[in-house]
């Protein structure tokens, strides 16, 4: 799962080097995803499941997945990687809510609180000193990483749920980054139809599109929603929320001056990284717990 997140953390410095509008980042990434996903079937063997039922279950997922990279790539253009990456924590909260609604079980309350305190330290992050929440410069990007963190707990959840029904990771992902596709260009289609040099790409462009593609999405992608056989979409999210520490040290690297941040944002990011070590304590020692018997 960690080595998936450390790819993961390479898509928001990917993201902004790439001269091109979201819509059409996304389109080239899923060009390349499900041209190298299929080309790798091919040579293995593996036989996809092209059923009405597997069309039927991924089809309105894919739908999520595009919009959640779209509003992604956008909440990056709006504001910073560093913002958006952070901004995108408050998945958790929203995974805590959605995973008991689809697996029909109560909340946990621990899972709940530890989200809420994630939304507290996303607020320090982004609160300018001396100025109200609501006049912060990266307002609109933050909006729109939330947003995408609502959409990417929302397929994590569902895929959860699948390969909990006994769903292979393989077929799931396939089909959902295929649907994705497909949604893509009519999005790109219609937006771009009498704009066509939007789609022009230089020599450095499509080369980042394919390492967005191939590393961040094809393999990250089918790693992320296989490891859900041993571990809930739950820790998952929480898991993810270490990909802002490696795009932000990436980031601050790169663009030392577009990335340097008020001290409010390191005290909500620490924060934030505080709950994530909290969380892995928690489930380490339910983990470590002996299981007893109930008498009958």
């Amino acid at each position: 799962m960690h080595l998936t997140v450390i790819i993961f953390g390479l898509t928001g410095p990917l993201g902004k080097e790439i001269n091109l509008d979201e819509s059409v980042i996304v389109l080239y990434r899923l060009i390349f995803a499900v041209l190298g996903i299929y080309i790798y079937f091919r040579l293995s063997g593996y036989k996809i499941n092209y059923s009405k039922e597997a069309l039927k279950e991924t089809s309105y997922v894919g739908l999520i997945v595009g919009l959640h990279w779209i509003t992604f790539f956008g909440a990056i253009k709006l504001s910073n990687v560093s913002v958006a990456l952070i901004c995108f924590s408050s998945s958790t909260l929203f995974t805590s809510l959605l995973e008991p609604l689809y697996f029909k079980r109560r909340p946990v309350l621990y899972e709940v609180v530890l989200g809420l305190l994630i939304v507290i330290g996303i607020f320090y992050v982004c609160k300018e000193p001396g100025e109200p929440f609501f006049k912060s410069k990266y307002l609109a990007g933050m909006l729109m990483s939330i947003g995408s963190a609502f959409l990417a707990s929302w397929f994590t959840v569902i895929n959860g749920k699948l390969i909990k029904q006994g769903r292979r990771a393989k077929n799931i992902s396939f089909l959902e980054l295929s649907f994705a596709l497909i949604f893509l260009i009519i999005v790109v289609g219609s937006t771009y139809a009498n704009n066509l040099s939007a789609l022009q790409f230089t020599g450095k462009d499509i080369l980042l599109c394919a390492v967005l593609g191939l590393v961040c999405t094809s393999f990250a992608y089918i790693v992320s929603v296989d490891v859900m056989k041993e571990i809930s979409p739950y820790t998952v999210t929480m898991s993810v929320n270490l990909e802002p520490i490696y795009s932000i040290l990436l980031a601050t690297f790169l663009w030392p001056d577009s990335e340097k941040m008020s001290p409010t944002f390191y005290i909500g990011a620490g924060v934030i990284l505080g709950i994530i070590a909290l969380n892995g304590f928690i489930k380490m020692r339910k983990r470590s717990k002996p299981i007893t018997s109930t008498p009958v």
